[in-house]
């Protein structure tokens, strides 16, 4: 079976993959499409610690049941659509015990820990899956990135009255003007360096934009909010400069969320955290009730999932995807590849 690999800094490749049975509680899905992610990108460039090459990329995962094991619920069936959460719990560490798997301490996330989706099929077990019938094959590997974004507005608190902003309107920070709009939040403000992407986040819910490459954000936020900052700030870019600026622009009492991680170390002025008593959160990956609550609002048309596609490639292309975001990452909201 082949399947795409990033086999070096800046190389690609196919690769032959044997296909394993499905065991007891397991199916077996054909791969559609998969959507590649920063993670991928940084991959691709040497710039993710969590990934030894050769490595299948693929989390972002479009899928159809072709086969099904022993054991596995009457509701799944060959030939449903179905999207695939992508992440292992070990169900014994502290945060599984905590219920809280999405960040158990053992996790192995396909096409980054372990080889992912970028092959013809993959076999996982049957409580990874949520059934996404009714939705397009490419609307489908579009949900997981809009997840993890959804579990960081679910992680901030945000309330009615509060004022959001999410720095970074790519498809992670749409998640989360997606979620933090949908809990009805009194104003979300998306932040980024990009007029278009910044359209797009009013079109997932933004009341407000900042182009923060055309102005000051300090004095943009601080117009918005008499003064005061927002109460929630997530952070969806992942650079030292976004990750102060988090810091530095909520406000007083105010809660911070981080999605991403920076690639470099930062350095704060650690009294601000004091002096404003803030609550200062990680968000990693996302819940089961992420995934059903992306997969209702796509279904409901509550936003306009398909504008977040900037390009579709074929299998045979999957290398070339990757080198065209390297060459101009600013304009990608995302790129799919189509498998079978």
């Amino acid at each position: 079976m082949k399947a795409f690999a990033i086999t070096g800094l800046k190389e690609t490749g196919y690769v032959e993959k044997d296909e394993r049975p499905v065991g007891a509680g397991e199916v077996r899905l054909k791969v559609d499409y998969v959507g590649f992610c920063g993670s991928d990108l940084n991959t691709y460039r040497g710039l993710n610690p969590l990934v030894r090459l050769p490595r299948v990329p693929g989390h972002e995962i479009s899928a159809t049941i072709a086969e099904v094991g022993a054991g596995v619920p009457d509701a799944w069936k060959v030939g449903q659509r179905v999207a695939v959460s992508p992440y292992t719990n070990c169900g014994m560490c502290t945060s599984c015990l905590k219920g809280r798997p999405n960040c158990c301490r053992y996790n192995e996330t396909l096409g980054v820990q372990r080889d992912g989706a970028m092959q013809l099929s993959v076999v996982v077990p049957w409580t990874k899956l949520f059934d996404a019938s009714g939705l397009s094959a490419e609307h489908v590997a579009l949900v997981e990135p809009l997840t993890v974004g959804g579990h960081a507005a679910d992680r901030s608190g945000a309330m009615e009255d509060d004022v959001a902003v999410v720095i970074g309107c790519g498809a992670v920070g749409l998640g989360a003007v997606l979620g933090l709009a949908q809990k009805n939040v009194r104003r979300v403000i998306a932040v980024d360096v990009d007029d278009e992407k910044l359209a797009l986040a009013r079109e997932f819910g933004a009341t407000d934009v900042v182009n923060s490459a055309k102005g000051d954000l300090h004095a943009a936020l601080g117009e918005m909010t008499d003064g005061r900052g927002p109460n929630v700030v997530v952070e969806a870019v992942g650079l030292p400069a976004t990750f102060r600026a988090a810091v530095d622009e909520v406000a007083f009492a105010g809660t911070v969320v981080y999605i991403g991680y920076a690639k470099a170390p930062v350095e704060y002025e650690t009294k601000l955290f004091v002096q404003k008593e803030l609550d200062i959160r990680g968000s990693r990956n996302a819940t089961p009730q992420n995934f059903r609550r992306v997969i209702d609002f796509a279904r409901r048309g509550l936003f306009p999932i398909g504008k977040m596609l900037t390009k579709a490639y074929d299998f045979s292309e999957a290398g070339k995807a990757l080198a065209d975001w390297n060459a101009a990452p600013g304009k990608v909201c995302r790129f799919l590849v189509k498998v079978s």
